[in-house]
Parts: structure tokens; C-alpha cells; sequence
């Protein structure tokens, strides 16, 4: 039986069962936790409309869709409303996508494809996990109903295997120009400062730490001269309400690496169940020399093992910087699935147009300028 969630007040006696199923499913991350998508939609859902799909089977919750319409008009080229994920968006949701039972997949997203297949919503589903997702089987059950698809590669999520290893055998893994770079660097630290990696274990320690990371990001990115990512209101709304619930959960791994009594940078993570998330960084720019964010991030690797981490997950971004640690990455992509009528084909065409509009203004902008004659 399929029933549509689609206020807050039923989001939120979902809390217990969601979690449960959450668990006992394979997309068990903490981007899909209850907690992390219903304080998305308190902070970020910006006129969209809740519209949580749950599969039972009796009374018990053995599948749901985290989503929510999107109204026309929120994107540009968004002619008409469109279905997507809780915690899509810049905020940095990776590994969205339908939640199952394991074990009821089959009935679960049979049942799911029955009623998107009757109910016709465009879908736009993004920051999978490319390969491995259930959103791929609902897409491929739609299709052999006539649906149209688009599956498209956005960036990759590099990865650390963490089990087996102590610190000394991960750092024999690295490459032996980045591995003497952080001794040297974490050396030169220590000669010149009295360092202190500290994590934020209270209340207390979570606003300073997050105020001071929210202080040193803007730092950094005011030096290449841009915003970084905690500009917006709603976004640092949302980033103080999810490292609370967090710290309370036991999940926030927020730390200031401080040089004698001064931060010099900041790293945000969470640690849940075996993996543990990098999220977020900053730096004073003053102590760049010293290399302080590659020494925050080493330093976070050796917490994350310490605490028995088997993964060290840095998330969406092909960066060089990530490369220097993991030696693997996930596929992210975006899968948009096409009702078979006219109002879908209209979508596609918008969407095609946005995508060739694109394509023409980067390679514009990749153009040497010619030469001015006089």
C-alpha cells in the first residue's frame, strides 16, 4: 500500500519507523538519516511541496521516497513541476535516492514504479550513487512502461578504505612525495607552534568550533575572491541545527586545529555508523605556508582510524587536493525519468535546450580572445 506523506507533521512521526528502515536497508548513509532531511526541509526546502511516498505492507514501512515537487519556475528552464529528492540542492546532500527494506527491494520498487507509473510526475533525481542505487531499478521498470530517461554522470565521490589499516600502514599507501609533504609539514608545525587538534565535545565547543569554521572557510575563499559555501542564511540555519542534532546523535566530528592559542583551521565531518564523512573545510590564509589544511586533513584521517573508522569518505568533488589521500572514487550522477505524454516531452525539450545553452557558453568561454588589431 502506498500512502503520500505531504505535511510536516507527518514528516515527522515518520522518525522512528524511518530510521528503522533506514538500517535495515542498503542505502543506510547519513544523508538520508530523518534527521538530516527533515532539518533540510525546515531550512531549505524553498517553496516546494512534500511529497514522501511510503510502501507498506501491512503495518509495516518497507519502502519510501524521500521527495518533494518542485514548482515551475524554481530552476531556470523549469517550465513545469518537477519530483525530486529531499536534500537536493548546493547544500551537499551525496548518496540520495529510495530507501528499502533489504530483502523487499523487488516488491518495494515494483510497487513505487506502479504509482509513479499512474501518477505520471516528472522525475529528477540527483547525487546518486550511480552504479549502485534502487532509483536506476524504478527508472528501468518505468521505462518498460514507454518513460523516457537521462542518466548523466555529474562528478565522483573519492574514497579511503580505512579497514585493516593502522595510521602508519595508511600512510604507506600514499605517494611517497605527498607522504614526506605532510611529515615535514606536521613537523614544521610542531617546531614552530605548540598544535593542538581538538574536536568539539559539548555544546559549547560546537558553537565556537562552528562559528570559527564558518569564519575560516569565508577566509579562504575571500582570498581567491569568492563566497564560499556558508554565505547564505538559511544554509548556516541549517548547518547550526544539523551539527546540534548531530553532537547530540554522537555523529559531529567538527575540529579546530589551533597553533599555540590561535585557529588556524577548521574541519568539519560526521562520523556515522562504519564511515566517517568529510564535509567541509577552512583556513586562515595567514598560516598558508604552513600548509594548515593539508595538516587538518591528515590529522582527521589518524582521528577516523583511531576511532575504528573502516571509511573515509570526501565526498563530491574531483579536487586534486583528495587525490593526494584516496586512491578510489564513486561515480555521482543524475537520473531524469520522462512521463510518456506531452507535458513530459515538453520538460525534456526545456531541459535539452538548458543543456545545449550550456554547452555553447562554456565553450565560449574556453575560447583564447583573439587578438586586438589595431
Amino acid at each position: 500500500m502506498i500512502e503520500v506523506v505531504s505535511d510536516a507533521a507527518g514528516f515527522e512521526k515518520l522518525r522512528d519507523e524511518w530510521s528503522e528502515l533506514l538500517e535495515a536497508s542498503s542505502a543506510d548513509c547519513i544523508f538520508l538519516t530523518w534527521e538530516w532531511l527533515f532539518t533540510w526541509w525546515k531550512h531549505l526546502s524553498t517553496g516546494r511541496k512534500l511529497s514522501i511516498l511510503t510502501v507498506r505492507r501491512g503495518h509495516e514501512l518497507i519502502a519510501l521516497a524521500p521527495l518533494a515537487v518542485q514548482p515551475a519556475g524554481l530552476r531556470p528552464f523549469s517550465l513545469v513541476r518537477c519530483v525530486e529528492f529531499l536534500g537536493t540542492g548546493e547544500v551537499g546532500s551525496d548518496y540520495l535516492d529510495l530507501i528499502a527494506k533489504r530483502g523487499d527491494e523487488p516488491e518495494a520498487l515494483r510497487a513505487l514504479a506502479e504509482y509513479l507509473a499512474e501518477t505520471k510526475p516528472m522525475l529528477r533525481m540527483d547525487h546518486l550513487k550511480r552504479q549502485s542505487c534502487s532509483a536506476n531499478e524504478v527508472a528501468r521498470r518505468l521505462k518498460e512502461r514507454g518513460w523516457d530517461s537521462h542518466d548523466a554522470k555529474r562528478s565522483v565521490a573519492p574514497f579511503i578504505d580505512l579497514a585493516g589499516h593502522s595510521w602508519d600502514s595508511f600512510l604507506a599507501t600514499l605517494g611517497s612525495e605527498h607522504r614526506y609533504n605532510f611529515k615535514r609539514r606536521l613537523k614544521n608545525l610542531t617546531k614552530h607552534f605548540a598544535v593542538r587538534f581538538e574536536p568539539a565535545n559539548s555544546e559549547e565547543e560546537r558553537r565556537r568550533a562552528l562559528a570559527l569554521l564558518v569564519e575560516l572557510h569565508g577566509m579562504r575563499w575571500q582570498s581567491n575572491g569568492s563566497c564560499g559555501s556558508f554565505q547564505d542564511r538559511s544554509i548556516l540555519s541549517f548547518h547550526e541545527e544539523i551539527s546540534r542534532v548531530a553532537l547530540e546523535r554522537g555523529w559531529l566530528r567538527l575540529f579546530v586545529l589551533w597553533l599555540d592559542q590561535k585557529p588556524a583551521a577548521a574541519l568539519y565531518a560526521f562520523r556515522y555508523r562504519r564511515v566517517f564523512y568529510f564535509y567541509q573545510s577552512g583556513f586562515d590564509p595567514v598560516y598558508g605556508k604552513f600548509s594548515v589544511g593539508l595538516v587538518a586533513m591528515g590529522l582527521a584521517i589518524k582521528s577516523a582510524l583511531e576511532e575504528g573508522a573502516e571509511e573515509y569518505d570526501l565526498l563530491y568533488g574531483d579536487e586534486a587536493y583528495k587525490f593526494l589521500w584516496a586512491r578510489q572514487a564513486r561515480e555521482l550522477g543524475r537520473l531524469e525519468v520522462y512521463p510518456p505524454n506531452a507535458v513530459g516531452r515538453i520538460y525534456r525539450q526545456a531541459v535539452e535546450v538548458n543543456r545545449a545553452a550550456r554547452k555553447v557558453a562554456r565553450q565560449v568561454l574556453l575560447q583564447p580572445a583573439s587578438p586586438i588589431k589595431s
